[in-house]
């Protein structure tokens, strides 16, 4: 296993493993995003490898607004974290995201978010057994004020 940040010129490698996390996201759509999140110096993403195969990614980044159950700012955020199905259960995810807490903690960060549909059972485990304490529930709505 190899973990590396990923470059800014890695942004298909990266939109395209994104895509498996975010299925409903166009591949365009995640490459113009990575495009530019990869040179923004408040996120990042580390990429790892098993061999020559890219066996998954976290993307991380800094919110300065208030993060739900937290007690300081910036607080890193993990918005998101994905390992390939054939390579799970081998310590890559949590390697992944000790990345993200060391690159968290180096920016300043005391205290790391996240965040996992309530249905996403597979993700609420993960993130309970990392450490991570539930700090709530929301249900989000939207209006068209257009109507």
């Amino acid at each position: 296993m190899e973990i590396r940040r990923a470059k800014t010129n890695q942004w298909q490698e990266t939109a395209a493993i994104a895509r498996m996390l975010w299925p409903s996201h166009e591949r365009e759509e995640l490459e113009q995003e990575f495009r530019v999140l990869l040179q923004n110096p408040d996120a990042a993403v580390f990429l790892v490898y098993q061999g020559d195969v890219l066996a998954g990614f976290a993307q991380c980044g800094l919110r300065w607004d208030y993060v739900e159950g937290s007690s300081s700012s910036p607080v890193g955020y993990l918005e998101g974290i994905f390992v390939l199905p054939s390579y799970r259960g081998q310590g890559l995810a949590k390697a992944l995201l000790a990345e993200c807490e060391k690159w968290s903690r180096q920016k300043g960060g005391s205290e790391m978010g996240s965040d996992c549909a309530l249905e996403n059972r597979e993700s609420w485990h993960f993130h309970l057994h990392s450490g991570f304490l539930e700090a709530g529930r929301i249900i989000c709505f939207i209006k068209d004020l257009e109507r």
